[in-house]
């Protein structure tokens, strides 16, 4: 079992930086791949990012390549988000499961945090 809480999101102006963080706990976390996703007001959850058990191959939405990066250490998993976009605007999910860019594949998430960018 994979607890995750995330933290980091709040109000930035449109071209700011933000930091996600998602904290895990449990045994398998560290066999785990973990992804991002966010549900923006009236639409439907998104692929963000993801990340292998060791760190070595990453994914991306072309939605935020060149401008978010995603890494992990032993405990934890980042999100880096730069050149934030009021498009950005969601509540940003952690989860955990398979590298994959799909939310059937990761079986356990977070409960979410507010991103918020101001044009």
């Amino acid at each position: 079992q994979v607890q995750l809480v995330e933290s980091g999101g709040g109000l930035v102006q449109a071209g700011g930086s933000l930091r996600l963080s998602c904290a895990a706990s449990g045994r398998t976390f560290s066999r785990n791949a973990m992804g991002w996703f966010r549900q923006a007001p009236g639409k439907e959850r998104e692929f963000v990012a993801a990340i292998n058990w060791s760190g070595s191959s990453t994914n991306y939405a072309d939605s935020v390549k060149g401008r978010f990066t995603i890494s992990r250490d032993n405990a934890k998993v980042y999100l880096q988000m730069n050149s934030l976009k009021p498009a950005d605007t969601a509540v940003y999910y952690c989860a955990g499961g398979r590298l994959a860019s799909i939310s059937t594949a990761y079986d356990y998430w977070g409960q979410g945090t507010q991103v918020t960018v101001s044009s």
